[in-house]
């Protein structure tokens, strides 16, 4: 185990499948000579060469489309979107080619690529720069959407992405690119669609993923200090959603609150809530709650972002409510 960062962990994956697979190559705006807009790609220019780590005009919908087509016929393309706000523009070629290409082909058409790049809000960034839309993609059959919370997660999640025959939406945060974590040496992969308990609990289940899982960790750290144990589980991967790890755990804490930034109609959170009181209505002893984004587009002042997004003492809030403290 070492420590690195976050963008040196999404490095590794991508040069280790890259050595292993001459198919398997980089494409997006200032990946190459670059080395990337906020550092993920640096070196691999120099070492893969301009045929597989190659850059792109501003043309979001134009090079989504050559990955599209490059998986279609054999490639494992990684297509990075500077940031998620601008794969709109290539929405068209995610959604409808890349995501329903099986289903149209019978079958005869795997799409085996990856759109990475990072989502949600990065500071003073304003409206236009700073929206998640994890559950937008969430949404679509046929896309796997995965949302690492930490180096060692990103690096073993985007190796298994690269290998997978379906199309995966990898969506990382332009503010944890320089935080550092515990990372295995040598060879491993995470598999898609399995949650991660951060920490274990019995009188509450915080459920999180990405970004938010510092707020989450933080909310309960604080929680423990008033001796209240929750239990703090990372999602990991949105589509598809593990929820029996969610189920199991609320089952024991009879207590479910879910942080997530995103606006809060149809949001991830909402899918997990339904699916609890479908699955475990008797082992609630509370509403479940969700602790979530401004419904507004994100405004581009520090004070009104603070009140935008959510942070631990919103979730220590909304535990306290659902354990019937202070009320």
């Amino acid at each position: 185990m070492r420590e690195i960062q976050f963008r040196e962990a999404l490095r590794e994956a991508m040069a280790e499948e890259m050595r292993l697979d001459k198919n398997v190559f980089l494409m997006g705006e200032e990946v190459a000579q670059y080395n990337g807009a906020y550092k993920v790609s640096q070196g691999m220019l120099d070492e893969f060469g301009a045929a597989r780590v190659i850059d792109t005009p501003i043309a979001e919908l134009g090079f989504a489309g050559i990955g599209v087509g490059a998986a279609m016929n054999g490639l494992r393309p990684i297509i990075e979107f500077m940031t998620f706000n601008f794969s709109l523009v290539a929405i068209d070629q995610v959604i409808n080619s890349a995501a329903k290409m099986k289903s149209m082909s019978g079958g005869h058409f795997n799409v085996p690529i990856v759109f990475r790049g990072p989502t949600a809000s990065a500071g003073m960034l304003s409206s236009q720069h700073s929206q998640a839309f994890e559950s937008w993609y969430a949404n679509c059959p046929g896309l796997k959407v995965i949302v690492p919370s930490n180096p060692a997660d990103a690096k073993g999640l985007l190796k298994s992405a690269i290998r997978d025959n379906d199309p995966v939406i990898f969506m990382e945060s332009e503010q944890m690119y320089g935080d550092k974590g515990m990372v295995p040496e040598g060879e491993y992969l995470m598999p898609i669609g399995v949650a991660d308990i951060k920490k274990s609990g019995k009188d509450v289940t915080i459920v999180s993923f990405g970004k938010m899982m510092k707020v989450a960790l933080k909310a309960a750290e604080e929680l423990q200090n008033e001796q209240i144990d929750a239990e703090v589980i990372d999602l990991r991967t949105v589509r598809p959603i593990d929820y029996a790890t969610v189920i199991e755990s609320v089952k024991k804490t009879n207590r479910l609150v879910i942080v997530e930034e995103s606006w809060p109609l149809a949001a991830i959170a909402t899918e997990v809530a339904f699916k609890v009181q479908r699955e475990a209505f008797d082992y609630l002893d509370a509403p479940v709650l969700r602790v979530m984004g401004g419904d507004v587009p994100l405004p581009y002042a520090p004070t009104l972002i603070d009140a935008y997004l959510p942070n631990p003492a919103r979730v220590i809030e909304a535990v306290k409510e659902v354990m019937y403290i202070n009320k």
